[in-house]
C-alpha cells in the first residue's frame, strides 16, 4: 500500500493534490454558503416596476438569466400585474415576450393600455404535454427577453430543465403554478407565493439570501389600466393581438384571458 501524500505546509500547493479552489471565489459566485456569513449579493436584478419589491429581493429585482415561480390560489389574483411593468419595458425596448399555452385569451387593450408593445408579443398555443416542451425552447432560444408559462405537469426535473434553458437563453422566465406546488422544493432561482388572506406576495425561495419575512402588496396601478383584464368572448380579440411572427403555435386557441 502506498503512502498517503503528506500534507504541505500554508501556502504551498500540494503536488499531488494541486491547487485548492478559492473559498472567497467560491462564496463571491454562490456555490458555497457558509453559515453566520452573509454573501455579498450584486444588485444585477431586472427591474419589477415596483420599487417595493425591487427593496425587497436580493438581487434588486427579477433574476436574470432564471426561472421565478409564482405561486397562485387561484387565477387571477393580480399575478399579470406583477410583471406587466417589465414586459412593457421589454416590449418597447424591441425585446420578444413570449406567453407560452396561457389559459385564458390575453385582452389587448388591456396590455396595450399597461404599456406593451403588441407588435413585440408572441402567444403560443400548445396542449399540455406541448406547452412545457414550447416553454423550455422559448427560453433556451436566446431569442426572447422573457417568457411566461403555466406548466400543469412540471415535475422536479422539468423545472430543472426550465431553469437552465433560462440560464442558457440568456431569459427572464415566469412560471405560474397552483399554491399546492408551494410543499415540494423547486430549482426555481426565485419563488413567491400569494397569500389570499393578506393579500400580498411572499418570498418562500431566493437566490443569494434567505427569504424576507415581510410580504409585497402591489399598489393599485393609477386609472386602473392594469388591474382588470375582462372576459372576452373566444375569437372576439384575436385580430387585436398581432400573430406569432417567429414562433409556430402547436394547438387550438385557449379560452377567454379573464
Amino acid at each position: 500500500m502506498s503512502a498517503l501524500p503528506s500534507i504541505a505546509p500554508a501556502g504551498v500547493a500540494s503536488p499531488t493534490v494541486g491547487t485548492l479552489p478559492d473559498l472567497d471565489a467560491m462564496l463571491s459566485a454562490r456555490t458555497v454558503w457558509r453559515a453566520g456569513r452573509a454573501p455579498v449579493v450584486a444588485l444585477d436584478g431586472e427591474p419589477t416596476g415596483h420599487a417595493a419589491l425591487d427593496a425587497l429581493l436580493p438581487q434588486g429585482g427579477w433574476p436574470r438569466a432564471a426561472l421565478t415561480e409564482l405561486l397562485l390560489p387561484a387565477d387571477g389574483v393580480g399575478e399579470l400585474t406583477l410583471v406587466l411593468p417589465t414586459l412593457a419595458r421589454l416590449t418597447r425596448g424591441g425585446g420578444i415576450v413570449a406567453l407560452v399555452a396561457p389559459p385564458y385569451l390575453p385582452y389587448a387593450p388591456a396590455w396595450q393600455a399597461a404599456g406593451v408593445d403588441l407588435r413585440h408579443l408572441e402567444i403560443i398555443e400548445a396542449d399540455a404535454r406541448g406547452a412545457l416542451w414550447a416553454f423550455e425552447q422559448c427560453l433556451r432560444s436566446a431569442a426572447c427577453a422573457a417568457v411566461l408559462g403555466w406548466p400543469l405537469q412540471a415535475d422536479g426535473p422539468a423545472l430543472r430543465r426550465l431553469q437552465v434553458a433560462a440560464d442558457g437563453g440568456d431569459c427572464l422566465g415566469f412560471a405560474f403554478r397552483d399554491a399546492k406546488h408551494a410543499a415540494n422544493p423547486s430549482p426555481a432561482a426565485l419563488r413567491m407565493e400569494y397569500s389570499a388572506g393578506e393579500g400580498g406576495w411572499y418570498v418562500r425561495k431566493c437566490r443569494g439570501a434567505n427569504p424576507p419575512s415581510r410580504p409585497f402588496t402591489p399598489r393599485p396601478p393609477v386609472g386602473a389600466a392594469t388591474a382588470a383584464i375582462p372576459p372576452l368572448p373566444v375569437g372576439a380579440a384575436t385580430a387585436a393581438i398581432p400573430p406569432p411572427s417567429g414562433i409556430a403555435a402547436v394547438a387550438a386557441p385557449t379560452a377567454p384571458f379573464s
